[in-house]
This record gives structure tokens, sequence and C-alpha cells, in this order.
């Protein structure tokens, strides 16, 4: 099974899921995606979180608690320990080969993951968390469709906001050139300009 939780500390909410087990984590350590972030108790076992991003940006430090406060309640060290080290990257940083144990993993670029603290367990965290579990079957090919969708549907809304910044952009540009050709039209107006002939001496003075 695959469990799904909703962080509903910011708005649009964000989207958090884990394996049940192990073997489901294994499945989703291959079968992620690269906006996936990826969090795990340091040192210790726990379950595998993955926060699934809204686009690459920030993570809110609301939605880094929530996901490290889940991470430690489903660590069963961890869950009774105070002063933890929660470690994050991105999915695509995940290193996995063939001599790994099941859920073991390592990461191409050790500089990439990041470290946070998490003093102690928050209840009304975790139990906020719980109230939005759901629990589905891991069908792989299901689920891989079901990402391919989600993928292409972020990735078509990453165009529309990207052409959308292309048109105020173009749109900004033009008014800026606009107001230049403006303001050189001012300049070149006749009642603006001077000639020889507009001025107060005689050239015939200098003769």
């Amino acid at each position: 099974m695959v469990l799904y939780f909703t962080s509903n500390v910011v708005s649009p909410p964000y989207s958090i899921y884990m394996g049940e087990d192990k073997h489901e984590n294994e499945d989703l350590i291959k079968y992620g995606w690269p906006e996936d972030v990826w969090f795990h108790v340091d040192k210790l076992s726990s379950a595998h979180v993955y926060l699934r991003l809204h686009q690459a940006d920030c993570i809110p430090e609301a939605v880094l608690q929530d996901c490290a406060q889940l991470v430690k309640a489903n660590s069963i060290q961890g869950n009774k320990q105070n002063n933890l080290d929660i470690v994050y990257t991105m999915w695509s940083n995940l290193k996995k080969t063939q001599n790994m144990e099941v859920g073991q993993v390592g990461f191409h670029k050790q500089k990439e993951v990041k470290v946070m603290k998490v003093d102690s367990r928050i209840n009304e965290v975790v139990n906020r968390l719980n109230k939005t579990l759901l629990e589905k079957k891991l069908d792989l090919r299901c689920w891989l469709e079901k990402e391919e969708r989600d993928r292409k549907e972020r990735e078509s809304k990453k165009e529309m906001m990207r052409q959308e910044e292309k048109r105020k952009k173009d749109a900004e540009d033009a008014r800026k050139k606009e107001a230049e050709l403006k303001s050189y039209d001012r300049l070149m107006k006749a009642e603006n300009m001077t000639s020889n002939q507009d001025a107060a001496y005689d050239s015939d003075e200098f003769m």
C-alpha cells in the first residue's frame, strides 16, 4: 500500500506519500519523479517520505516541518528520541546499486543532501496529517500511468506559466519602447528645436 497524506498548512496544499513497508519503499525509490523530495531520519531506520513539489521552488517551512514530523513518527527508534537529524534531497539524487539491501539508498551528490533538526515530536502535526490519510494499493502499471499523466499536467501548467511570464515581459518591453518613442518625439518637435537663426547673436559680429 502507498500511504497518502495532505499538508494543508499552506494553500494550495502539498501531497506527501510513503510506502507501507520496505518493499513498497523500494519500488518508490525506483519509480519516483524529479519533482519529488525524499525525507528520511539520518542514521536510523525510518519510513521513506516523499513530498510532491508544485514547482521547482523553495519548500515552505511549515511543509518541511510536516514532512519531518511524519518521518520521525514513522521511525521505531526515532519516534522515541529527541534532537533528530532529518535528511532530505531530490528524488533524482537518490542512488541505488545492486549490492544494497532492500530500502537502502545512497546519493549521487552528497552536497545536495540537506539536513534539518527536529527537537521533538509534535502530536498536533502528526494527528492533523493522519486525519488526511488515504491508503491505495500499489499497482505499478497504474502508478506509472497516473504519474505520467500528472507529470504532463504539471509540465503543461509550467509551460503556461512560462508563456504568461513571457507575455507580460513582452508587454512591458513594448510599453517601455513606446514611452521612449513618445519622449523622443517630444524632443524632436519643431518648437523644441533651435537653429543658428534662433540664436540671440548675429553671426556677422564674428567676422
